[in-house]
């Protein structure tokens, strides 16, 4: 039986994980115990204890057509571990990293790379060399 089904990833769960409490959606028939003994086997952390919170599905309405629906209600499981443990799906990404490229004309181009939450993609922010005016401003034409 899976209890655990997915963690909660969201701005107010990772402010939790300074306090080392750790966010999951869970089975909604899972008892403490079940979500309790799933987080030290797949973790290998060790549990101090469990909050569950039965979150009720939202009725939503469609944009294009006036009809609403109704999203699936779950159970939330709040674990807090000993202190000093981590969980690393939780941690925060890696900061930006810069780095200095000289094009074809010899002119450096700053660019930082970064990785999402999950460390799959990166994503390229290129900026103009330092010292050059900046290209977002607009053009004021005299008329």
């Amino acid at each position: 039986m899976i209890v655990l089904r997915k963690p909660i990833i969201t701005e107010k769960s990772m402010k939790l994980t300074g306090n080392s409490l750790y966010t999951f959606m869970v089975d909604k028939d899972a008892t403490k115990p079940q979500i309790a003994k799933a987080v030290e086997n797949q973790f290998k952390v060790d549990v101090i204890k469990v909050k569950t919170i039965n979150v009720k599905g939202e009725t939503k309405m469609q944009r294009r057509v006036r009809k609403s629906y109704q999203t699936a209600d779950f159970k939330k499981a709040l674990v807090q571990l000993k202190k000093g443990q981590k969980i690393a799906m939780f941690e925060q990404a890696p900061k930006e990293e810069e780095v200095t490229v000289t094009t074809a004309g010899g002119e450096p181009t700053v660019m930082k790379e970064r990785k999402d939450l999950f460390r799959r993609t990166k994503v390229k922010v290129e900026k103009g060399a330092p010292g050059a005016a900046p290209t977002t401003q607009r053009k004021v034409i005299p008329t």
